[in-house]
């Protein structure tokens, strides 16, 4: 992963908002995952323009008491096993045409 990696949510899953958590659904497998608090902080702040250092510094950080290099890293692995799920998109550079990835329901 490069120093700034950009993270967007993959186009091939259905996710919903359920009180502090998401649940979100692998389109290729049917596979479910609960995302906590921080994980859904992250999941809905990963638009594809923003790089993760900064939705950690800038959201994680700011609600949370958490050291920027401690979430950083968290976050890291957290994006990694969601990407290798297929349920997020890493890329060192924006992601193009982030309007079609799909918005969470409330």
């Amino acid at each position: 992963m490069s120093d700034k990696p950009y993270v967007a949510r993959s186009n091939m899953i259905a996710a919903r908002v359920l009180g502090n958590e998401t649940m979100v659904m692998s389109a290729s497998d049917s596979t479910l995952f609960t995302l906590d608090e921080v994980a859904t902080l992250i999941w809905e702040s990963a638009d594809g323009l923003t790089p993760l250092e900064e939705i950690v510094k800038n959201k994680v950080c700011t609600q949370y008491d958490v050291s920027p290099e401690v979430a950083l890293k968290d976050a890291e692995v957290l994006v990694k096993q969601l990407a290798g799920h297929g349920l997020m998109l890493l890329s060192d550079r924006p992601v193009a045409q982030p309007s079609e990835f799909p918005k969470v329901n409330p």
